[in-house]
């Protein structure tokens, strides 16, 4: 009997402590964080017609990548394509709320607009988080 409370007991408290040591505070709600894209280099003006699916010449328009979810949340990333063809600006419709993730997304933000791919390195503590981020970020790509 004495050798059931011990082991409920220990079980009990290694549970507890685990869920206090795995808890990571956050900021409240959520929101959508935009960063714009560094200048492109200047070149002269084109006066090609060609058309873009569909999208008038000159017009701006805006991509959305697939839900990815893992353990520390699910991303989900609003690509703002320029009339050149090129990533103007990144947006998250859906973004983790906590953990190191939160710190990873406008570093993935600022790659993605200095690669103009998807072909960015991971952050180092965010893995899962920045997985998920360069899955989304290739399904918008793929459906432009």
């Amino acid at each position: 009997m004495k050798k059931t409370i011990v082991a409920a007991t220990v079980a009990l408290s290694a549970a507890g402590f685990l869920g206090v040591w795995l808890y990571e505070p956050g900021p409240l709600g959520s929101e959508t964080v935009a960063v714009a894209a560094p200048a492109p280099p200047s070149s002269t003006e084109s006066s090609s017609s060609s058309s873009d699916g569909g999208a008038s010449e000159g017009a701006e328009r805006t991509i959305d990548g697939s839900v990815e979810s893992n353990r520390y949340g699910t991303v989900q990333v609003r690509l703002v394509i320029s009339a050149e063809d090129r990533i103007s600006e990144v947006q998250l419709l859906r973004r983790p709320t906590s953990g190191r993730g939160v710190d990873a997304i406008p570093v993935l933000q600022a790659e993605t607009l200095t690669a103009q791919s998807a072909d960015i390195d991971t952050v180092s503590g965010a893995t899962s988080t920045s997985e998920s981020y360069v899955k989304s970020l290739q399904a918008a790509l793929d459906a432009r």
